[in-house]
């Protein structure tokens, strides 16, 4: 729902009630992810989207319905229709589970607090009840800040704090995800499966080397949402102007501005210096810590030669194993541009483990399940 957080904490404010569709279960190919929502006031206005146009009439039809008599939550599920590709369902092949239920905004005022935080930008996650017992379908619970604390009630103190944990961990990944949790006398008694939506700030791309290749590498990299650092040592190359795509533009030497800047699993470091005085006491750092990426540009003699440089550094061989190094998929990339457009290809694959083969040698669904998102939060926690 944090798709539509704008028009939502308008609506909050303005204490309007609302039906609000969520995508909770995505299967096969599908258009939009878990977490995407449409809602629509009393007025009949609509906002959002939750399959890209393909069964949008149907779910405005039921919000309309769940608004008007106030019933309860419902889960309805849409897929491939064989006998009228133009019937209700996905042409796509898959299938969604969409909860609508009907908010008011004055019985849950967390949600007006979460909403507003994330349009804000600040980090937020919201824990949406998707299936238990009927009381509790669609009953949120906020964590706003750093997570320390949270907002809301869904049952007992106790399953609060199970759905809290929960919440926390994936909020710390950024992640939106599923998660079940509770029907042991540990954590709850009620077994609750829990969509949680998180709002963090945006992933860094932290990209080393003030050269042609970094200015398009800037440029695509805000565009797939990244916070872009441009750093070089040289305060000739690193300006600005030559980067106005970049968020910030650093001098310093490499290593020592990443050694005092913040990074998560989400970060991307990208060394294109080509020069082995910044490059070796840079990468023998990124390597050890917690980024989700690091490459580095270069031919494959040059590769040679910096293995054997962090290996004499004391690099062992299972952080050189995390180097993708020469950096980029093989597009056949020239120009600054294409070189961009490989890099970050390698870093989309890398993010979602995808194969970087082309869709028309693969087989089965084309959106793959995510990993299990909650297992690498908790361990990123750890």
């Amino acid at each position: 729902m944090l798709n539509i957080a704008d028009t939502l904490y308008d609506w909050c404010r303005e204490a309007r009630p609302f039906a609000l569709a969520t995508v909770v279960q995505v299967s096969g190919s599908a258009p939009l992810p878990p977490g995407t929502a449409l809602a629509v006031n009393a007025d009949g206005t609509a906002v959002g989207s939750i399959s890209g146009g393909c069964v949008e009439g149907a779910v405005y039809e039921l919000c309309q319905q769940v608004l008007a008599d106030g019933g309860t939550p419902a889960l309805t599920r849409f897929g491939y229709s064989d006998d009228d590709a133009f019937a209700v369902g996905l042409t796509c092949g898959g299938e969604i589970e969409v909860l609508v239920q009907r908010v008011c905004p004055t019985t849950e005022p967390h949600l007006a607090a979460a909403l507003e935080a994330v349009t804000q930008g600040r980090p937020t996650a919201l824990a949406q009840v998707i299936d238990g017992p009927e009381g509790l379908l669609g009953r949120t619970l906020a964590l706003l800040g750093d997570g320390s604390a949270y907002d809301g009630t869904l049952s007992s103190a106790r399953e609060d704090r199970a759905v809290a944990a929960r919440a926390r961990a994936l909020l710390r990944a950024g992640r939106t995800a599923r998660t079940e949790v509770g029907g042991d006398a540990d954590t709850c008694p009620e077994r609750l499966s829990v969509l949680v939506h998180t709002h963090a700030p945006r992933p860094r791309m932290l990209i080393f080397g003030a050269v042609d290749f970094a200015g398009a590498l800037s440029e695509v990299g805000r565009f797939l949402g990244y916070h872009v650092t441009v750093c070089d040592a040289r305060p000739v190359f690193a300006t600005p102007t030559r980067f106005p795509h970049a968020d910030e533009v650093v001098v310093d030497w490499p290593h020592r501005y990443l050694e005092g800047t913040e990074v998560d699993s989400r970060t991307a470091v990208c060394v294109l210096t080509h020069d082995a005085k910044f490059d070796i006491p840079l990468l023998r750092l990124a390597l050890d810590l917690p980024v989700g990426y690091v490459g580095a540009m270069g031919s494959r003699r040059t590769h040679d030669h910096r293995l054997d440089a962090l290996r004499e550094a004391g690099v062992p061989d299972d952080r050189l194993a995390r180097l993708h190094s020469p950096i980029g998929l093989d597009l056949g990339a020239h120009t600054p541009e294409e070189t961009a457009i490989s890099i970050t290809a390698e870093i989309i694959a890398n993010t979602h483990h995808g194969s970087g083969l082309p869709l028309t040698r693969g087989t089965g669904p084309i959106h793959q399940p995510a990993p299990d998102t909650l297992a690498s939060a908790t361990r990123t926690a750890a």
